[in-house]
């Protein structure tokens, strides 16, 4: 404890990486060594947005870099921690730990950014979880002066080792409100967008937080505008970038493409498990299945057009049945019979999908230790009503299809209106 937790920050950190949106990020040579490893090398093949690319140009950064980034701040944060009082149920090897772990926090996230997210597959952190602990990565890992079982728990809150208290503390800090990962994927997501919206200002977040033990961090009133502007920058983001409509419809044909050849059995949910993006695409491309060329497409940018879209009604029964994949199916193929007399031909079932984005959360119990209450209770704006309402504005419901069905139904909007309130509306 104490000391031990600081010299973990301080010796032999003399390998230096340019990032260019933190400048230099330095490691040792152990953390240096894991960047070579197969799992990490994995990473620098998956763009961090997927298909964004094809609505901002620069959004080609991948999850490589980003948890570079994410390690980075991690040590900048764990330093100030330590500085105010963190040091008395830490140690040195816990320290290194969180370090090894945000560094690998991603190393099981599937690829084509969140395209299988929904689906019946293990979690990404549970996955991350089994990487670490793999005989190829779990000698790396302990040379940094780690310990791969703490390093694996701190990522999945599935396992367990080690000092309870000082598992939950590195747990929290590397996911919660004002996590690292949070302030450097806005942060990033945005400058290679060329969008304002997601910059945060890391420097005076990271002084207005204090360590608790089982909290993880507090923040003090001062500090509450820096919470104000990671939940207004996620919203920004989610609705400018992350759910900007043609992203929403390239990532719902790979699902569509993905979900029907689990449902058929042409591909397994283990084969999906380890790849990248160009994986993805050639586990698909060598397999028969009709929908899957509509990953083809994605590849081509001959993306699907909206042919109709409503605001989520949690109100409503038919759209709460939506979030359901097996009854988004069963309505699509009700949509696509019936929209094809409209269309003047048979539409297929790959040819019309049905997106509803998943349930974000905007919501916070980060602690405002001088007001002695949780955030949503102190002196913000961002009460529960306010933060519910963002959610309400971003959830759409969106019907998408090839450009040929949409010219067609375009045509003939009174009959086709009729069709979407009968399966997406009924009374």
């Amino acid at each position: 404890m104490g000391t031990d937790s600081f010299r973990a920050l301080d010796e032999n950190f003399t390998e230096a990486i340019r990032d260019p949106l933190w400048g230099h990020v330095y490691l040792t040579g152990a953390l240096n060594d894991l960047l070579s490893s197969t799992a990490f090398q994995k990473l620098t093949r998956i763009r961090q947005l997927g298909p964004a690319a094809a609505v901002y140009p620069g959004a080609t950064h991948t999850r490589a870099a980003h948890s570079i980034g994410v390690y980075h701040l991690a040590r900048r944060l764990i330093r100030s921690l330590l500085e105010r009082g963190a040091d008395s149920w830490t140690s040195g090897t816990g320290v290194k730990s969180f370090l090894v772990a945000a560094l690998l926090h991603d190393l099981g996230h599937f690829p084509y950014a969140h395209s299988l997210k929904e689906l019946p597959l293990e979690d990404h952190e549970a996955l991350t979880g089994r990487i670490i602990l793999s005989d190829a990565l779990r000698p790396l890992v302990a040379r940094t002066g780690a310990d791969p079982h703490l390093c694996a728990a701190i990522v999945d809150r599935g396992s367990s080792a080690g000092n309870d208290v000082e598992v939950g503390f590195f747990r929290q800090l590397l996911s919660g409100v004002l996590d690292p990962d949070k302030l450097d994927y806005l942060n990033r997501d945005a400058r290679n967008c060329g969008v304002p919206y997601g910059a945060q200002d890391v420097d005076f977040t990271f002084s207005r937080l204090y360590p608790h033990p089982t909290r993880g961090v507090e923040i003090d009133s001062r500090g509450t505008q820096s919470v104000e502007a990671v939940l207004f920058a996620k919203y920004l983001m989610y609705r400018s970038v992350y759910w900007h409509r043609t992203v929403r419809v390239a990532t719902a044909m790979v699902k569509k493409a993905v979900v029907t050849g689990l449902a058929t059995g042409t591909i397994q949910g283990e084969e999906l498990y380890g790849l990248d993006d160009e994986g993805l695409f050639s586990l698909l491309a060598s397999r028969s299945n009709p929908a899957f060329v509509l990953a083809a497409w994605v590849r081509e940018a001959r993306f699907f057009e909206l042919i109709h879209e409503l605001p989520f009604d949690p109100a409503q029964k038919a759209h709460l049945e939506l979030e359901k994949l097996d009854t988004r199916g069963k309505k699509e193929l009700l949509l696509a019979d019936g929209l094809s007399s409209i269309a003047g031909r048979a539409i297929l079932p790959q040819e019309l999908i049905i997106d509803l984005p998943e349930p974000v959360s905007f919501e916070t119990s980060l602690f405002v230790r001088d007001e002695n209450c949780p955030f949503s209770r102190s002196s913000t704006v961002f009460k529960p009503e306010v933060v519910s309402s963002f959610t309400r504005s971003l959830r759409v419901i969106r019907v998408c299809a090839p450009k040929e069905i949409a010219a067609a139904l375009r045509d003939s909007p009174v009959k086709a209106g009729r069709v979407f309130a009968r399966v997406l509306l009924p009374s």
